[in-house]
């Protein structure tokens, strides 16, 4: 299921075509042609997903707030391990200086301090080695195959506990000898990338740092173990991934009632600025008056969708169902916000030394890189962009200059520039025009990517004025749309029933809340 940056075509890797009929024989019982008054009123629509209720809150409690927890915790990590081909789990790092990595520390230090002057002690005394031994065995039979009995029986016989102990009250035992034995196991266990580990382990004198080193590359081959385990699970739960994700979901819907409001709201607020425009359309002079249009249910979740690509991540709640998808969907708006000036810098620099530049596509890179490196961060508080926009105009000045002079043509003036400049750093006000422009454009190109029927494997054209960001926008359109599809895949019969509800009910009042929508 790719979720990575490289050009794909839309509508492919999805988990199954069954999983994509049911979605579209949920939405197609709401198309404009085939819904009737009847099938809205139908009791289709689960009680739990509905949008509005008359009944009292129901009260929930502790144990069923923990249950739709750890459905959502399980929803999540399936998700993760399902779309990110990078998902690994790392060893969490406590910072050096923090009260804990302290604590940590001197807790370990004694450990071993203790465990070195107990085994240099005369006599020595070895029975907190033997239970670091014990665990070690414990662990090394943890990364063995259910076929792996010779070694099984190996470890078990060279690492036995009681037998080390007689071997200790009669000074016999080799610790040394034990640890060689179990640094050999780990190299035939480990993953390659843990050789270099084994090599230190091996010339490591110290029988006291062995052991503990010995502790700290087991603790690594547990986490190349369980990493190793979710590759292999990976391709199994994405072909398991809708009907999974939508049986967790139902399962929190029923423990947590109000578990869709928020996706209600969403939804609806699309509804409202679908009315308003038919609204105005059917206000304006000269439009024929003819029957009350309906909505279409299509559109409105497409439109719904469009808005998380203008989504304040930081101030507003997303909806329910995109939860596990957040932080791709956050990633993706910000690439697409640089992309967006990028192509509006390109824009105006065309508009006024097009006729001089226009023959230099290696200018027109140039003057794109240097963009797209100034504007990166440029979605964190502390970024000034009007600044930045200012010096990329000074830097776009100096290239082009500097072209025209290896050319032996006349630079730019002082007023050219000054101009240039001007316009650059006016494109982060309000109502920009050349904003809005880029902006409706890619808006136009992302909707077109959502029209797309499944079976389509090739991109929409690109509209004018973006063919410097076509590559990127590619991507990240691809991108967009599998999140998209997938989603409606694993939510479709949610949003079903929601939409049955909230276009019901806006047919049964009329055209209510037909105020211009807020954004």
């Amino acid at each position: 299921m790719p979720f990575n940056g490289e050009k794909q075509c839309v509508g492919e890797d999805q988990p199954s075509d069954s999983d994509s009929s049911r979605f579209s024989e949920s939405m197609a019982s709401l198309s404009d042609c085939e819904c009737s008054r009847q099938s809205f009123t139908s009791d289709s629509s689960s009680k739990s997903s509905s949008p509005a209720s008359t009944s009292p809150p129901r009260v929930v409690t502790f144990d069923e707030v923990m249950a739709a927890t750890r459905n959502l915790s399980n929803l999540t990590l399936a998700h993760e391990i399902a779309v990110n081909e990078n998902f690994q789990l790392k060893q969490e790092a406590l910072p050096e200086n923090s009260l804990a990595g302290r604590v940590k520390h001197i807790v370990h230090q004694a450990f071993w301090d203790v465990l070195d002057s107990e085994l240099n002690a005369d006599p020595p005394e070895f029975e907190h080695a033997i239970k670091l031994f014990e665990e070690i065995r414990e662990i090394l039979l943890s990364f063995l195959t259910p076929g792996g009995n010779r070694l099984r029986n190996q470890i078990c016989e060279v690492l036995d506990t009681d037998l080390i102990r007689q071997q200790a009250e009669h000074s016999a035992v080799d610790i040394q000898g034990l640890a060689n034995y179990v640094i050999s196991t780990m190299g035939k266990l480990c993953a390659p990338v843990r050789d270099n580990d084994i090599r230190e382990l091996k010339a490591t004198g110290n029988i006291v740092e062995v052991l503990r080193q010995i502790f700290h590359v087991l603790d690594l081959m547990k986490m190349d173990m369980a990493n190793f385990t979710i590759m292999s699970l990976r391709p199994h739960l994405q072909r398991q991934l809708v009907e999974y994700e939508r049986t967790k979901f139902q399962e929190i819907l029923e423990e947590t009632p109000s578990a869709l409001d928020q996706t209600t709201e969403w939804i609806k607020e699309s509804v409202n600025e679908e009315l308003f425009s038919l609204s105005e359309s059917a206000l304006t002079p000269g439009a024929e008056n003819t029957s009350k249009p309906s909505l279409s249910p299509t559109l409105v979740l497409n439109n719904s969708y469009l808005k998380l690509l203008q989504w304040d991540y930081q101030k507003k709640e997303l909806p329910e169902t995109l939860m596990t998808d957040g932080a791709r969907l956050q990633e993706l708006t910000e690439k697409l916000n640089q992309l967006k000036i990028i192509a509006c810098l390109s824009l105006i620099t065309n508009n006024m030394v097009g006729a001089i530049t226009g023959g230099l596509p290696e200018l027109a890179n140039t003057l794109k890189r240097i963009s797209a490196v100034l504007l990166e961060g440029m979605n964190k508080e502390t970024f000034n962009l009007k600044e930045v926009l200012n010096s990329i105009g000074v830097q776009t000045c100096a290239e082009v200059n500097k072209t025209l002079m290896e050319r032996g043509l006349p630079t730019f003036s002082a007023e050219i520039q000054a101009n240039l400049i001007g316009q650059f750093s006016s494109i982060e006000e309000e109502d920009n025009p050349i904003w809005s422009l880029i902006d409706k454009r890619i808006k136009l190109y992302m909707k077109s990517l959502l029209c797309l029927p499944s079976p389509q494997k090739c991109m929409p054209p690109m509209p004018g004025g973006l063919a410097v960001i076509q590559q990127e926008l590619e991507a990240l359109g691809c991108q967009y749309a599998n999140i998209v599809n997938l989603n409606k895949q694993v939510y479709g019969p949610f949003y079903a029933n929601i939409l049955r509800k909230l276009l019901f009910n806006e047919e049964a009042m009329g055209k209510v809340d037909a105020s211009p929508p807020t954004n």
